[in-house]
């Protein structure tokens, strides 16, 4: 395509998968992506998900890091709070020691599960979402990219790697607040229009543009769109292929425990009811679902609705062999 393409990748535990498999079949959409040319690959912080295998980026990141030979590796991202900065500082400064200049350090500031499993992350008290942008600070100094801060962090206490190993940094948001904070800082900016999606995606890429100011880091806005991705030959058979992804999502919809993404066998064989058929459509209409033109068209329409500079693609279906036959339809 004649837009720049990343992948984000959530290591689905499929069905009675092991997560040894799902995590097998992320290094395999990796080394597809890698492949094909596709600019970024990143993976996402979860806990407590069933159907997530993705809870250590930083360890994941270093084997895709391994696997695969020229495309940018990195978090999509690390939920900031649930970690001391100087963790994170040093985690992406050794990956950055070891990979060079292919590492994406995406932070997003929300706790990526729910408050009981937050709290077993053994998190400080007082590191919150509200703390989110004093941490980036914090890491932004670890990395040498500003001057060491006030109380020390940069200069009295140093990250070991760290300091002159800087990744790619980036903030992501669902909402205005990371939008506006980016573009206070100077940052590029992701938005996850695939789980947010509607006219917050506009409002954010809008506030975050009105927000920027220049920094060390960029002379003017950078700016990527991550967005739900199946491409088949029909476009009822990609809504077919899509089914587990609608299903998981109903069911986190509507308060059901979080739970391994469903078979398509066990999704088209669901009682579907008007609301969830409803819900369903909505969603799968603010995101690239359908034929490979449709995709094509939809992922086109998303970058010049937004102005952003990336697109990155969050790849569905049942499997980890639809994943990689949409990568592979998409730069065809």
């Amino acid at each position: 395509m004649d837009i720049p393409l990343s992948v984000l990748d959530l290591a689905s535990v499929h069905g009675t998968a092991s997560h040894a498999e799902a995590l097998a079949d992320t290094l395999s959409i990796a080394r597809t992506a890698d492949r094909l040319g596709y600019h970024r690959f990143w993976v996402a912080e979860h806990h407590g998900m069933p159907g997530v295998a993705s809870s250590a980026p930083a360890v994941l990141i270093g084997a895709i890091a391994n696997a695969t030979e020229r495309i940018r590796v990195g978090s999509g991202g690390v939920m900031l709070p649930n970690h001391a900065s100087l963790v994170i500082a040093e985690q992406f400064g050794t990956l950055v020691a070891l990979h060079g200049d292919r590492i994406d350090l995406g932070l997003g500031r929300a706790p990526g599960t729910d408050p009981v499993t937050a709290m077993a992350l053994r998190r400080a008290a007082s590191e919150t979402a509200d703390t989110f942008p004093q941490q980036v600070l914090e890491l932004l100094a670890y990395f040498g990219t500003i001057a060491p801060l006030e109380n020390g962090i940069g200069s009295a206490v140093v990250a070991i790697p760290g300091l002159g190993d800087s990744p790619e940094l980036w903030l992501l948001g669902s909402s205005g607040f990371s939008a506006q904070l980016a573009g206070m800082m100077g940052l590029p900016f992701a938005f996850a229009h695939h789980f947010a999606g509607g006219e917050a995606t506009l409002t954010a890429f809008d506030l975050y543009r009105r927000s920027f100011q220049p920094s060390v880091v960029l002379n003017e806005p950078h700016s990527m769109v991550a967005v739900a991705a199946l491409a088949a030959g029909t476009t009822e058979e990609a809504e077919r292929l899509a089914l587990p992804n609608s299903l998981f999502s109903v069911r986190l919809r509507y308060g059901h425990r979080p739970s391994r993404l469903p078979t398509l066998e066990e999704a088209e064989a669901h009682a579907w009811t008007d609301a969830e058929r409803v819900f369903v459509d909505e969603r799968n209409a603010l995101q690239a679902i359908g034929s490979v033109d449709e995709v094509r068209d939809r992922l086109r329409l998303l970058r010049a609705e937004t102005g952003a500079d990336e697109v990155m693609v969050v790849p569905q279906g049942p499997d980890a062999a639809t994943k990689v036959a949409t990568l592979e339809a998409l730069q065809a």
